[in-house]
């Protein structure tokens, strides 16, 4: 360890405080991000926030302008339960306020302590052993202001924390563009999506080509697509003739088209509800098959690797898609490997083995899992048999070979994109304990950097 490296206590470097309390009766429909634990642990791993909760902007301004409020180059780690100490950097988010008691706020950070060097130390297995160790409480572990304050950690010269932090961020940045790529293209597979199976925009294009009537329902939605006149570009003869020109009118869904007919989950997809094997076949080393639980393991399009089963009950291949089926019902994942699955998943994939309408005809039925989640008395859960009775159109399997190709070619670049994600994720996991401790130079991990990018 270099020279200059200096043991102190984080309270001797900056402002550690928490929110000033904000109450549900505070909430409002719109205006000001209010943020919980959960959803800053959602943003530090870079998704999007999953529930999003506000508070008026008289209110947040009323303690912004008495208090203060986070910004830029500020801190935030969170304080309770099974994932307190994860830490999350502040960098151009606007206005926004937190949750007194889920949150710690680290703020004022003095000349010798560079914020962005400070939250890749938390991250590293050195900084969670040490908030590990000053954690109060046992079934539901919480850390403290005071406790905090007195953690220690040998400190570089602010220029090396600077030199080490741009390093790491610079990892970091290739991996959020990587995210943002990814969710880019999600959202044009799951336009795609919603054109041809949800609106029917190619049946109404065809039915207006073909003069054909358009049921009183449709008609905004018609006029809407004639709008477009030459902006609405018209799929390959091939492809078109795949659709119907008319509409038939069914009991359960109402408006269809002509020709598909109305079936459900479990006629049309292959549905596997997971079980949970003994907690003492669990492990984190490795052995035996990775195995997901839920919403804990899930991330964008594919879950992580935190849990191993050595006696499992139920699969998933690799390709399936994992839905949430317990605390909360709904979340969508896609298994990137062979794996097993407990009681807090379902795997699905449809009868034609088509990986991408599987993904997206799940993400659509998110409004019926949210009923499910809704009525349970302490936890939303949904069982099998309400799960495969969900309805389900059934298609043409050209048309969903098409669908197939077409949406394919876009998941399989998030597929490469989310490789390099790993890839880049796992060098800077390998560099982050070796620069905190001052065992590799900068220099040499910089050029680990650049040939990772060639």
């Amino acid at each position: 360890m270099g020279s200059e490296w200096v043991e102190s206590q984080l309270g001797d470097h900056c402002e550690i405080l928490s929110a000033k309390r904000i109450f549900a009766s505070d909430y409002v429909d719109n205006g000001i991000p209010f943020y919980r634990s959960k959803e800053i642990i959602e943003k530090a791993a870079g998704q999007n926030v999953s529930n999003q909760l506000f508070i008026s902007e008289e209110r947040f301004f009323d303690i912004k302008n008495k208090f203060g409020a986070p910004k830029n180059g500020d801190l935030l780690i969170s304080a309770v339960g099974q994932r307190a100490g994860i830490p999350y950097h502040v960098s151009n988010d606007g206005d926004f306020y937190f949750k007194d008691g889920n949150l710690i706020w680290f703020r004022n950070f003095k000349e010798s302590l560079f914020s962005n060097f400070l939250s890749y130390l938390l991250q590293s297995r050195l900084g969670q052993n040490k908030l590990e160790a000053i954690m109060i409480g046992s079934a539901q572990k919480a850390l403290t202001i005071i406790g905090l304050k007195g953690v220690s950690f040998n400190i570089p010269s602010l220029p090396e924390q600077k030199a080490i932090a741009h390093v790491l961020g610079a990892l970091d940045d290739r991996i959020e563009l990587n995210r943002r790529m990814n969710e880019t293209l999600e959202s044009m597979a799951q336009a795609l999506f919603k054109s041809w199976f949800v609106d029917f925009d190619p049946v109404i294009d065809n039915a207006l080509a073909g003069g054909k009537e358009i049921p009183a329902e449709l008609c905004e939605k018609a006029q809407a697509r004639a709008a477009l006149g030459d902006k609405r570009r018209p799929l390959p003869e091939e492809i078109r003739t795949l659709f119907p020109d008319e509409f038939t009118y069914s009991d359960e869904l109402g408006w269809i088209p002509k020709g598909w007919v109305v079936s459900s989950v479990g006629k049309e997809f292959d549905v596997t509800m997971g079980q949970s094997p003994p907690g003492t076949t669990y492990n984190d080393n490795g052995e035996g098959i990775a195995f997901f639980q839920g919403r804990t393991d899930f991330g964008f399009r594919y879950p992580s690797n935190r849990i191993y089963c050595t006696a499992p009950k139920r699969f998933a291949n690799k390709g399936d898609t994992l839905i949430s089926v317990r605390a909360p019902v709904g979340d969508v994942n896609m298994a990137h490997i062979d794996c097993c699955i407990g009681r807090g998943v379902s795997a699905a994939r449809h009868k034609s083995g088509s990986r991408s309408f599987t993904y997206y005809s799940m993400l659509e039925f998110r409004e019926n899992f949210n009923k499910f989640e809704a009525e349970g008395t302490v936890f939303g859960s949904i069982n099998q048999k309400d799960f495969k009775a969900l309805l389900q159109l059934k298609n043409d399997k050209k048309l969903l070979e098409v669908f197939e190709v077409q949406a394919g070619a876009l998941d399989g670049k998030i597929e490469q994109n989310s490789l390099a994600i790993l890839n880049l994720t796992k060098l800077r996991d390998t560099l982050l304990p070796k620069l905190l401790s001052g065992e590799l130079r900068i220099r040499d991990a910089e050029k680990m950097v650049e040939e990772l990018a060639l």
